[in-house]
């Protein structure tokens, strides 16, 4: 009896310590859509399928999985841009929801320029689709303002901003300052997400100060991220340009600037730099704070997806960006995508 007593202690204790890891795993995305049938249909082959394929490893094998849904997923409605040289409207189909749940996809920001590019029914339809998947979401001004999932025991709260009006602003933080402060005296964890910055192969760099595209201001992003983290945010990370940008651990906690394009498959320029498609899988401890993390380099191929970069070009771009516009940064980037504390 006593020896079945200890077994039955034992196991106990087991099962709660597996529940209760040291650790966290997380992986990071930039700008996704998959395709669009606006104005005209360009979808991928084999209904979206095969375009997460080379992803699949490592977006599903991480204890979080985040991304930037870029655009809508509707099947009607009028969009709400112009006709005008810079004006995109982007429409994926509801039936490709699935792919970002197979995709290991736990959260994806909604706060950037094309959620509502089909207005509200648009806005409802995404929604609806993410819900049926069992995707969390954020960053619409009156709908979701954050997101709260649990793992390994731990809370992770997650919210969303951008730039534009529709959108939780980044340029305000009053407003980023009350939702950080909520979910950090509700969580354990928190993740920042924010899609700003000026846009093109030029936009790279990291600049001091703001930046402004087409007239619009585009964020103090420097400011804006280590706000967050001098609030309590543990991850900071970063889309818009189309580009990827320097990555920086700052007071012990990460930032990605901007993670570029992930699955971006037509009506967005994949050429040179635009094509580079990282994911930046991240280990923090059970207090948030930065353990190691790896850049794995991914191309897109136009109507396919991300595709393995042998070379490791995109790493060695965000390791250059890295050592250029964030010199005091307490990480160091290898050749190989490593990231580590100095």
């Amino acid at each position: 009896m006593k020896k079945k007593l200890l077994l039955s202690l034992l196991l106990t204790a087991c099962c709660t310590l597996s529940s209760h890891a040291d650790t966290l795993t997380i992986a990071m995305t930039g700008d996704i859509m998959m395709g669009t049938t606006y104005p005209s249909v360009m979808l991928p082959a084999n209904d979206g399928r095969d375009i997460f394929r080379d992803a699949l490893p490592i977006l599903t094998s991480t204890d979080l999985t985040v991304g930037n849904l870029e655009g809508t997923l509707c099947d009607g409605g009028k969009s709400t841009k112009g006709s005008g040289p810079n004006s995109y409207s982007f429409r994926t189909p509801t039936s490709y929801g699935h792919l970002l749940s197979e995709a290991g996809y736990d959260f994806l920001s909604m706060a950037n320029n094309h959620a509502n590019d089909f207005g509200t029914e648009g806005i409802l339809s995404t929604e609806r689709v993410l819900q049926q998947q069992g995707i969390l979401y954020a960053g619409i001004e009156g709908r979701v303002e954050s997101a709260v999932i649990e793992r390994k025991g731990k809370t992770i709260g997650i919210c969303a901003f951008g730039h534009n009006s529709y959108t939780l602003k980044h340029t305000d933080l009053n407003v980023v300052g009350r939702i950080v402060d909520d979910l950090v005296s509700r969580c354990d964890i928190v993740i920042v997400s924010f899609h700003g910055g000026a846009e093109g192969r030029t936009k790279n760099h990291l600049p001091q100060g703001q930046e402004s595209f087409l007239g619009e201001n585009r964020g103090s992003l420097r400011q804006m991220a280590h706000f967050c983290i001098d609030h309590g945010a543990d991850i900071v990370y970063g889309h818009g340009p189309h580009v990827v940008r320097a990555a920086e651990v700052y007071k012990g906690r990460f930032i990605a600037y901007s993670l570029g394009n992930f699955c971006t498959t037509y009506s967005v320029s994949l050429t040179g730099i635009s094509g580079y498609a990282p994911i930046i899988t991240l280990t923090i401890d059970d207090d948030g704070a930065f353990m190691k993390g790896k850049i794995h380099s991914f191309i897109q191929q136009r109507g396919i997806g991300p595709r393995l970069d042998k070379n490791k070009s995109v790493a060695r771009e965000i390791k250059m960006l890295s050592e250029t516009d964030v010199p005091n940064s307490q990480a160091r980037i290898d050749d190989d995508g490593n990231i580590w504390f100095k």
